[in-house]
């Protein structure tokens, strides 16, 4: 058997979590309730610790490339990611809350879900993207 090496081993998972997260992003925008920006953020995060081409490639692309932009220049997501986002945890914990029995459970289940929704409201938040915005307001400068 080869010995891999703990840095190679490191970025093939990265890789691997990063394609998932495409996966789960592009169903995010195809689906309404689930989230797509916040999977493009993480996919941008593990390819730039493991690959150098997907991460190009990523940024490039003109589906997923302004998301990141967006992300890079103000720090924020767009307000109905956000929403959609925050439903999603509340919606997921309401219903795993009512479908456990037990009182130890749900409490652990509201301790752990307490995270990402107060990651979630922290954000800040945009009407839409950036990009978008800044593309329309460079074509209207070349209207006659």
């Amino acid at each position: 058997m080869s010995q891999q090496s703990p840095h190679a081993i490191k970025r093939f998972i990265l890789v691997i979590l990063g394609l998932l997260c495409l996966v789960l992003a592009g169903l995010g925008f195809l689906l309404p309730g689930l989230p797509g920006t916040p999977f493009v953020l993480l996919a941008a995060a593990c390819f730039a610790k493991s690959s150098p081409r997907l991460h190009d490639w990523l940024l490039a692309n003109r589906f997923f490339g302004p998301i990141i932009s967006n992300w890079r220049q103000s720090r924020s997501i767009p307000r109905r990611t956000k929403q959609l986002a925050i439903g999603m945890v509340v919606g997921a914990a309401a219903i795993s809350l009512y479908s456990l029995n037990s009182l130890a459970l749900r409490l652990v289940l509201l301790a752990v879900l307490t995270i990402p929704l107060c990651i979630l409201l922290r954000l800040k938040e945009t009407e839409s993207l950036l990009v978008e915005v800044e593309e329309a307001e460079s074509s209207d400068d070349h209207l006659p």
